[in-house]
Protein backbone atom coordinates (compact mmCIF):
# COMPACT_ATOMS: atom_id res chain seq x y z
CA UNK A 1 0.00 0.00 0.00
CA UNK A 2 1.37 3.30 -0.85
CA UNK A 3 1.53 5.90 1.48
CA UNK A 4 0.01 9.03 1.38
CA UNK A 5 1.38 12.14 2.64
CA UNK A 6 0.50 13.95 5.71
CA UNK A 7 -2.06 16.58 5.22
CA UNK A 8 -1.82 19.20 7.84
CA UNK A 9 -4.92 21.54 6.90
CA UNK A 10 -6.38 24.94 8.86
CA UNK A 11 -8.58 24.25 11.12
CA UNK A 12 -12.64 23.70 10.07
CA UNK A 13 -15.28 24.00 12.25
CA UNK A 14 -16.99 21.13 10.95
CA UNK A 15 -15.11 19.23 12.82
CA UNK A 16 -16.41 19.40 15.78
CA UNK A 17 -20.05 18.75 13.82
CA UNK A 18 -19.22 15.50 12.62
CA UNK A 19 -17.72 14.54 16.06
CA UNK A 20 -20.80 15.43 17.67
CA UNK A 21 -23.34 13.66 15.22
CA UNK A 22 -20.35 10.76 15.29
CA UNK A 23 -20.67 10.19 19.23
CA UNK A 24 -24.45 10.53 18.90
CA UNK A 25 -23.86 7.21 16.95
CA UNK A 26 -21.69 5.94 18.92
CA UNK A 27 -23.40 6.09 22.05
CA UNK A 28 -26.18 4.60 20.14
CA UNK A 29 -25.04 1.76 20.02
CA UNK A 30 -22.79 1.36 22.89
CA UNK A 31 -23.73 3.09 25.01
CA UNK A 32 -25.32 0.82 27.09
CA UNK A 33 -21.88 -0.16 28.06
CA UNK A 34 -21.35 2.81 30.21
CA UNK A 35 -18.98 4.32 27.53
CA UNK A 36 -17.59 8.02 27.61
CA UNK A 37 -16.72 9.17 24.88
CA UNK A 38 -14.74 12.27 24.16
CA UNK A 39 -12.88 13.86 20.95
CA UNK A 40 -9.29 14.07 21.31
CA UNK A 41 -6.19 14.97 18.72
CA UNK A 42 -6.05 18.07 17.11
CA UNK A 43 -9.24 18.45 15.50
CA UNK A 44 -10.72 19.11 19.46
CA UNK A 45 -8.71 22.31 19.56
CA UNK A 46 -10.52 25.04 17.80
CA UNK A 47 -7.84 26.91 15.63
CA UNK A 48 -5.71 24.06 15.65
CA UNK A 49 -4.44 22.78 12.13
CA UNK A 50 -4.35 19.13 12.12
CA UNK A 51 -4.58 16.50 9.64
CA UNK A 52 -8.46 16.02 8.81
CA UNK A 53 -9.11 13.14 10.70
CA UNK A 54 -11.54 12.91 13.83
CA UNK A 55 -10.17 11.07 16.61
CA UNK A 56 -12.76 9.72 19.11
CA UNK A 57 -11.48 8.13 22.53
CA UNK A 58 -14.31 5.88 23.98
CA UNK A 59 -13.57 4.95 27.69
CA UNK A 60 -14.64 1.26 28.97
CA UNK A 61 -14.46 0.05 32.26
CA UNK A 62 -12.50 -2.83 31.52
CA UNK A 63 -10.48 -3.25 28.18
CA UNK A 64 -12.04 -6.46 28.03
CA UNK A 65 -15.54 -4.60 27.28
CA UNK A 66 -13.90 -3.43 23.83
CA UNK A 67 -14.66 -7.21 22.36
CA UNK A 68 -18.51 -6.19 23.17
CA UNK A 69 -18.38 -2.99 21.36
CA UNK A 70 -16.29 -4.79 18.30
CA UNK A 71 -19.42 -5.97 16.39
CA UNK A 72 -22.03 -2.47 17.30
CA UNK A 73 -19.16 -0.47 16.10
CA UNK A 74 -18.62 -2.40 12.65
CA UNK A 75 -22.19 -2.01 12.13
CA UNK A 76 -21.06 1.73 12.09
CA UNK A 77 -18.61 1.12 9.51
CA UNK A 78 -15.54 1.08 11.99
CA UNK A 79 -12.86 -1.44 10.95
CA UNK A 80 -11.05 -3.06 14.14
CA UNK A 81 -7.07 -2.89 13.48
CA UNK A 82 -5.60 -5.13 16.03
CA UNK A 83 -1.98 -4.78 14.78
CA UNK A 84 -1.62 -1.41 16.51
CA UNK A 85 -1.70 -3.41 19.65
CA UNK A 86 1.57 -3.90 19.28
CA UNK A 87 2.51 -1.07 19.88
CA UNK A 88 0.05 0.32 22.27
CA UNK A 89 -1.86 -2.68 23.87
CA UNK A 90 -3.88 -0.37 26.57
CA UNK A 91 -5.92 0.54 23.54
CA UNK A 92 -8.35 -0.71 20.49
CA UNK A 93 -8.06 0.76 17.55
CA UNK A 94 -10.72 1.37 14.88
CA UNK A 95 -10.91 3.40 12.36
CA UNK A 96 -13.72 4.48 9.49
CA UNK A 97 -13.94 6.55 6.08
CA UNK A 98 -14.50 6.35 2.39
CA UNK A 99 -12.07 7.13 -0.47
CA UNK A 100 -10.25 9.14 -1.18
CA UNK A 101 -9.16 8.86 2.25
CA UNK A 102 -8.87 5.47 4.10
CA UNK A 103 -10.04 6.98 7.35
CA UNK A 104 -11.91 9.94 8.52
CA UNK A 105 -12.39 8.48 11.73
CA UNK A 106 -9.76 6.90 14.33
CA UNK A 107 -11.62 5.54 17.02
CA UNK A 108 -9.66 4.78 20.39
CA UNK A 109 -10.81 2.44 22.78
CA UNK A 110 -8.78 2.59 26.04
CA UNK A 111 -9.78 2.54 29.89
CA UNK A 112 -11.63 5.12 31.56
CA UNK A 113 -8.80 6.79 34.10
CA UNK A 114 -6.24 4.90 32.65
CA UNK A 115 -3.20 6.57 31.46
CA UNK A 116 -3.71 6.93 27.89
CA UNK A 117 -6.96 8.15 28.65
CA UNK A 118 -5.24 10.75 30.97
CA UNK A 119 -2.86 12.17 29.39
CA UNK A 120 -4.97 12.56 25.81
CA UNK A 121 -7.24 14.47 27.43
CA UNK A 122 -4.47 17.06 29.43
CA UNK A 123 -2.82 17.51 26.26
CA UNK A 124 -5.95 18.70 24.24
CA UNK A 125 -7.45 20.58 27.04
CA UNK A 126 -4.09 22.63 27.49
CA UNK A 127 -4.30 23.12 24.03
CA UNK A 128 -7.50 24.33 24.46
CA UNK A 129 -6.77 26.64 26.84
CA UNK A 130 -2.82 27.94 25.78
CA UNK A 131 -3.71 29.49 22.27
CA UNK A 132 0.29 30.26 21.95
CA UNK A 133 1.57 26.66 22.38
CA UNK A 134 -1.68 25.68 19.98
CA UNK A 135 0.43 27.59 17.58
CA UNK A 136 3.62 26.47 18.40
CA UNK A 137 2.36 22.73 17.81
CA UNK A 138 0.74 23.87 14.71
CA UNK A 139 3.81 25.83 12.88
CA UNK A 140 5.77 22.12 14.38
CA UNK A 141 3.46 20.00 12.48
CA UNK A 142 3.51 21.61 9.31
CA UNK A 143 6.96 21.85 9.61
CA UNK A 144 7.48 18.06 10.44
CA UNK A 145 4.49 17.18 7.45
CA UNK A 146 7.12 18.96 4.83
CA UNK A 147 10.33 17.11 6.60
CA UNK A 148 8.89 13.88 6.27
CA UNK A 149 6.30 13.58 3.67
CA UNK A 150 5.03 9.85 3.67
CA UNK A 151 6.81 8.75 6.83
CA UNK A 152 4.10 8.79 9.20
CA UNK A 153 5.87 7.41 12.05
CA UNK A 154 8.60 9.38 11.65
CA UNK A 155 6.14 12.44 11.64
CA UNK A 156 4.37 11.20 14.60
CA UNK A 157 7.58 9.84 16.46
CA UNK A 158 9.20 13.91 15.48
CA UNK A 159 6.25 15.43 17.37
CA UNK A 160 6.92 13.40 21.07
CA UNK A 161 9.17 15.31 22.62
CA UNK A 162 7.04 18.38 22.13
CA UNK A 163 3.56 16.47 23.07
CA UNK A 164 5.41 15.02 26.10
CA UNK A 165 6.50 18.35 27.22
CA UNK A 166 3.16 19.73 27.05
CA UNK A 167 1.71 16.97 28.89
CA UNK A 168 4.40 17.19 31.29
CA UNK A 169 3.51 21.08 32.17
CA UNK A 170 -0.29 19.75 32.18
CA UNK A 171 0.12 17.13 34.71
CA UNK A 172 2.52 19.32 36.88
CA UNK A 173 -0.40 22.15 37.07
CA UNK A 174 -3.00 19.06 38.37
CA UNK A 175 -0.67 18.86 40.98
Amino acid sequence: MVQRRVEIVEYDPKWAVLYREEKTRILAAIGHLGVVVEHIGSTAVVGLCAKPIIDIMVGVNCLSDARLCMAPLESLGYKYQPEHEVTLPERRFFGKGEPPREQHYHLHMVEKGGEFWKRHLVFRDYLRTHPETSRQYCELKKKLASEYGSDREGYTEAKTSFIESIVAKALYKLT
